[in-house]
């Protein structure tokens, strides 16, 4: 929403009426998918989570309208490897708050599926980089957005389980939304 709201005010980019009910689709979506339970995170605070769940927001939000400024200055690899840049020098921050107390798996399931996760990001953030020099920016990011839910609705489908009736309404609209903003 922060990227749409900037690139709309900004950018002065617009879309059709069908795509303009998808994004209104999304809010309600957004706030459906992350209902929990009660007692589904006992030991969460609820004042912890929420701020640096708001800081992702906020942050991939102006990420993704940075993004689609920077990709109509330099070509999309040069956007990508200042990115990459910019990972790296995050590699201390990482270092700091590794707890190298903790056993290390040093199998699969320790750094070589991390760097897996990794590859698949960097893929990801590649693609959204040439998505956004290409297709406007109010319709790409709530995509990219929303599209994990897909993933979410085929895993609930292979393992057989059912979500919660608010988060199934939230599936239900994110994916409807997804259909409509797709021009």
């Amino acid at each position: 929403m922060v990227t749409v709201l900037l690139a709309y005010t900004f950018l002065k980019e617009r879309a059709r009426r069908r795509s303009w009910i998808g994004l209104m689709l999304a809010c309600p979506a957004m706030v459906l998918l992350s209902y929990q339970p009660t007692g589904a995170s006992a030991g969460v605070a609820f004042s912890y989570w929420l701020p640096m769940t708001l800081g992702v927001f906020v942050a991939w939000g102006l990420q993704a309208y940075v993004m689609k400024i920077s990709t109509g200055i330099m070509n999309e690899e040069s956007v990508f490897f200042y990115m990459m840049a910019g990972a790296v020098l995050l590699v201390p921050v990482a270092l700091w708050m590794t707890n190298f107390a903790a056993p290390i798996n040093w199998g699969f399931r320790g750094p070589y599926l991390a760097a897996l996760i990794q590859v698949l990001n960097s893929i990801g953030a590649l693609t959204l980089v040439f998505a956004l020099r290409h297709g406007k920016a109010i319709i790409v990011v709530p995509m990219t957005a929303l599209a994990p839910v897909l993933t979410v609705i085929v895993s609930l489908a292979i393992y057989h389980v059912a979500p919660h009736p608010l988060i199934a309404a939230g599936m239900l609209f994110a994916s409807v939304a997804i259909y409509l903003m797709a021009e």
